[in-house]
């Protein structure tokens, strides 16, 4: 048999040889680093027999899988250290995640004694260094294997696999997982782990099920590399928006209201408030127009669109179909509200693209496992717009549309965060969607297209599509590298039949006209959350909800304070003053623990000359100004937005 490699190298064996003992014969240095290997791009085993020619990649730590290997196996010595301390606990399940691995149990939640006792117990496993084996049984053996060992979620998964899988376990010693994996060699090849913390999480993510407890952890080849992690993870507790955005007093959850639904408060308002202009504004230079719809509607209209029978798990629903003559639903998208306004006139097709925007107020039933902060909600805002065209209009607006996202990224300083996808249908799963193979592999084609032509680097992803159309979704991961889609514009060539949309063509016939479903920026809320991550709670200074605080030296100045604010504000600056009677050093220490960006100080001398010393989170003392200096500055950052460097830290 002949090996492809990585390299293109081949090698030639006239015997079975498992991966493991390819990665020798090239080099005894790479078996020693070698994870797992990739036959024909399928991730396996390094114990996995090669009998076949294939194209051979071996994986070390430094490949994704490779390093998703051994969290894998830290996941089934942490389960293992799990049993060992607490015989009663029942095993569910525990992945490799992007940013290490987690396991669920039955069992109370544990504390961070309790996780540092299992790390203990974990470096005991290591050291021992068990083999990892494979071995698999048939359908019913396996059941009541598992069911001997009392682990009930472990028969639950074998009992919903395919008649036809293949059931594997792993063993080290004595213990024994449910597993595809692949998995190391032995557990010793576990290097660096920690176990960082424990939550709650239901079995399968269904709020019907039960609770469990889960432990997440990570692991690297290197103490050096986890040790970089560890500091990366305390830097993101410091920039966690559910954390900051509370101390900063943005946003707060009660409650007595529910679980995703936050109150926003005086400041996050604020920034809110100078986004959604900004964006209104940006989007009429553009050629919107707004529409204002109602926040529900009655099932016929969700029926008409198919959101009814592919997204009525997700809904409010307001009554009962068996027993109310009219069902109400809050609304969980704005597209069919707009439709009803391109209904209410008569188009011809030069009046076409008409591109309606709204600043939409929405409502997801979302799982409660899933809520989080601002990012995971149940009731959210977001920069809605749908544009109805010819089709002939439909490549040119959808790039227009890419355009727009793109500036909004660039305005707010994220643009070299995101990752952007091509959201596809599933072919093998016809039945969620609407329309047929041939229209939607069209429309991906034009997208595919769109994003070519900009220059715009994405990734394609089967399964993510709407039901009713492809979509590309721009993408950003928060402080702990959990992945959230931030843009959405979505190529629709199917609804319009569904809502009787039409035209009048040139030649007075009646045409379906094309569809562009997107957001400018997004979820407002979501957005929040980002900018709170991304700056650390440092906005840009046309975001800041304070922009400026006047800090008069004694009482005494107070009047001057009093007028310097007062022209700030006249002039459209976001302004206050601290007549405190502390000392000038506790009200400038406190100014920068809340973030502001400029400080004016203000005693004497400036109320003799009408100046004001500049003290900012840009540059620290910048001196004395005059007031009219100050503000001309300050408005033109403000207008054009800027994003200003740092070079004096806030805790200086």
């Amino acid at each position: 048999m002949i090996i492809t490699l990585k390299d293109g190298s081949q090698k030639e064996y006239q015997q079975p040889m498992s991966v493991y003992d390819i990665a020798l014969d090239i080099s005894e240095g790479l078996a020693r680093a070698a994870c797992a290997g990739q036959i024909d791009g399928k991730t396996v085993d390094l114990r996995t027999t090669i009998d076949r020619d294939c194209r051979l990649n071996i994986l070390t730590a430094a490949d994704p899988e490779g390093l998703a290997t051994i969290r894998h196996t830290a996941s089934h010595v942490l389960a293992e250290a799990v049993k060992h301390l607490y015989p009663e606990a029942k095993l569910a399940i525990g992945p490799s995640i992007d940013t290490g691995f987690y396991y669920d149990f039955e069992h109370e939640s544990f504390t961070r004694e309790e996780l540092d006792a299992l790390e203990k117990e974990m470096k005991a496993i290591i050291k021992k260094g068990a083999k990892l084996e494979r071995f698999t049984l048939p359908r019913e053996e396996a059941i009541k294997y598992m069911e001997e060992k009392g682990e009930p979620y472990k028969v639950e998964l074998i009992r919903d696999l395919p008649e036809d899988a293949e059931i594997s376990f792993y063993s080290q010693g004595d213990f024994v997982d449910l597993c595809a994996g692949p998995h190391l060699m032995s557990t010793k090849g576990i290097k660096a782990f920690k176990l960082t913390s424990s939550s709650g999480a239901y079995w399968r993510g269904n709020e019907k099920n039960k609770m469990l407890a889960r432990i997440y952890g990570t692991a690297f080849n290197k103490k050096e590399e986890l040790q970089a992690y560890l500091k990366q993870l305390e830097e993101a507790k410091l920039r966690d928006h559910n954390k900051l955005g509370r101390e900063m007093e943005l946003f707060t959850t009660v409650d007595v209201i529910g679980q995703g639904l936050p109150l926003i408060m005086p400041k996050g308002v604020t920034i809110i408030n100078t986004m959604q202009r900004w964006i209104e504004d940006e989007e009429t230079k553009r050629g919107y127009v707004r529409t204002k719809t109602p926040l529900m509607a009655k099932s016929d209209l969700y029926k008409i669109s198919g959101h009814w029978d592919h997204y009525k798990d997700g809904m409010f629903v307001l009554g009962d179909e068996e027993k109310d003559k009219e069902v109400y639903a809050l609304r969980p998208m704005t597209c069919p509200f707009q439709y009803y306004v391109y209904k209410a006139t008569q188009h011809s097709y030069r009046d076409l693209p008409i591109r309606y925007g709204e600043t939409s107020t929405l409502f997801r039933n979302e799982d409660s496992g899933e809520m989080h902060g601002l990012t995971r909600v149940r009731q959210f805002t977001i920069s809605e717009g749908h544009l109805i065209m010819r089709p002939d209009q439909m490549a040119e607006e959808f790039k227009k549309c890419l355009e727009l996202a793109s500036y909004c990224l660039r305005t707010l300083g994220v643009e070299e965060d995101v990752t952007y996808r091509l959201s596809k249908w599933d072919p093998n799963d016809p039945d969620k969607y609407i329309g047929t193979a041939e229209v939607w592999e069209k429309t991906q084609g034009h997208i595919r297209d769109a994003l070519t032509e900009l220059g715009i680097p994405f990734v394609e992803a089967e399964g993510e599509a709407a039901f009713y159309g492809p979509k590309v979704d721009i993408q950003a991961k928060n402080v702990y590298g959990k992945e959230d889609t931030m843009i959405t514009i979505q190529w629709d060539d199917l609804l319009a039949e569904q809502y009787d949309m039409y035209y009048i063509d040139q030649n007075g016939e009646k045409k379906r006209p094309s569809i562009i479903h997107r957001t400018s920026m997004g979820c407002y809320e979501r957005t929040l959350a980002w900018l709170i991550e991304k700056y650390a709670g440092l906005f840009p200074t046309w975001l800041c909800p304070e922009q400026v605080r006047v800090l008069p030296i004694s009482e005494k100045y107070m009047d001057y304070a009093q007028k310097v604010n007062q022209q700030l504000l006249d002039a459209g600056i976001r302004s206050s003053v601290d007549g405190r009677s502390e000392k000038i050093g506790y009200k400038i220490r406190e100014s920068r623990v809340q973030k502001v960006p400029y400080m004016l100080i203000v005693g004497q001398k400036e109320e003799e000359d009408n100046v004001v010393a500049v003290r900012s989170r840009y540059l620290g003392d910048e001196g004395q100004k005059p007031l009219q200096q100050f503000m001309d500055d300050i408005l033109e950052e403000i207008r054009t937005k800027e994003i200003r460097k740092i070079e004096v830290q806030e805790n200086k």
